[in-house]
């Protein structure tokens, strides 16, 4: 993984975000929205349109920490989001 990628993966970790490799996307990572508490940071049936909010089912933390590490999650399924480079 690249620094930024690291580095964010390391941050969300030890807040207790549940963040893995995820070898299948170009060497970045993935969150889950599955495991215990994920909640916390990831819902995809919040109950926001997209429309309303560009970052719906994400939670503002989580954007806050991969925006300063020039980062950004995209929903890959209702499972998981996928970090990638703004």
């Amino acid at each position: 993984m690249k620094r930024a990628y690291i580095k964010a993966y390391n941050k969300l970790a030890k807040l207790g975000c549940p963040v893995y490799e995820h070898y299948d996307d170009d060497g970045n990572f993935s969150i889950s929205a599955e495991d215990f508490k994920s909640d916390t940071w990831l819902n995809y049936y919040d109950g926001d349109s997209y429309l309303e909010n560009p970052e719906f089912g994400k939670s503002g933390l989580l954007c806050k920490i991969l925006r300063d590490h020039g980062l950004f999650a995209e929903w890959v399924n209702p499972g998981r989001a996928s970090v990638y480079e703004i």
